[in-house]
């Protein structure tokens, strides 16, 4: 019964709160309200707990709630001074998707081992898909030396992209998709991936070992600590930085933030 009661005073609250009642009455609402809840609880503090106990799932989606709330809080003020800070990056030669004319960049600096990197390059998919001829997609690689095979990838990667851009975006493809495998199996499945996308194995394998490829992922590897990136992957959206795979609304977030600095820009 007491339990049916406290429910009953925070439902009453809830919607005085967003009641159209002039303020005045409202507030006199408000207060009787929680007067009322004051002394409920005062008299039978152990009702906090069984609320909490038999409403654990609701209680938990609105702390979750309200965390996604300060998170996106956070995010739009931290991306409000990337604005003021503008960053270099070098795309010569890199594989993109999308327009090279779009007033949106993406740049990632990735790692094909890291989990985190798989499920950002999902979210990329979909961005580019919502936002078409908005966006254009650069991948950049920061190979970590604790991940086994992951230099290996990068190396697989840069090298078909010095054949062939589409054949390398299917390459990068099959490598995430199937990053478990590359992880276990190491270069036999890079071959295969790379057979598969189409790619003239006996050049690749030349090309993998020499200077462009080399020097491509030294220069990522340098623009990234210039950037004091400090794990994969990371994002630039034109100068908004993205630490860490986040999920595709707030992603989107930013690509409307830095489409409206782009406008604003070309007046």
């Amino acid at each position: 019964m007491l339990r049916t009661l406290f429910i009953a005073l925070l439902l009453a609250l809830t919607l005085a709160a967003t009641s159209t009642v002039p303020a005045p009455a409202q507030a006199a609402s408000n207060e009787e309200l929680k007067a009322a809840l004051r002394d409920l609880l005062k008299e039978n503090p152990e009702l906090i707990m069984q609320v909490l106990r038999d409403n654990s799932e609701t209680v938990l989606e609105i702390a979750q709630q309200g965390s996604n709330v300060r998170r996106k809080k956070a995010l739009i003020a931290q991306w409000q001074v990337d604005q003021t800070q503008p960053k270099k990056a070098n795309l010569e030669g890199r594989p993109m998707r999308g327009p090279a004319n779009a007033p949106v960049t993406i740049i990632a600096y990735s790692d094909f081992t890291c989990p985190y990197c798989q499920q950002a390059a999902g979210t990329m998919e979909l961005l580019l898909a919502n936002y078409k001829d908005k966006v254009r997609y650069v991948f950049k690689h920061m190979p970590l030396d604790s991940h086994d095979n992951a230099r290996l990838a990068s190396e697989y990667h840069v090298a078909a992209g010095l054949q062939d851009g589409k054949k390398a975006w299917a390459f990068y493809e099959t490598v995430f998709r199937d990053r478990e495998k590359l992880v276990a199996e190491g270069e036999p499945f890079l071959k295969k991936a790379a057979a598969d996308a189409g790619l003239d194995m006996k050049r690749l394998a030349q090309d993998i070992k020499g200077k462009k490829v080399k020097d491509s992922i030294e220069e990522d590897m340098a623009e990234a600590r210039a950037l004091n990136v400090q794990g994969t992957p990371y994002f630039l959206v034109n100068d908004l930085v993205i630490r860490g795979s986040l999920p595709l609304d707030l992603f989107s977030d930013a690509v409307d933030m830095a489409l409206e600095a782009a406008a604003k820009t070309k007046k």
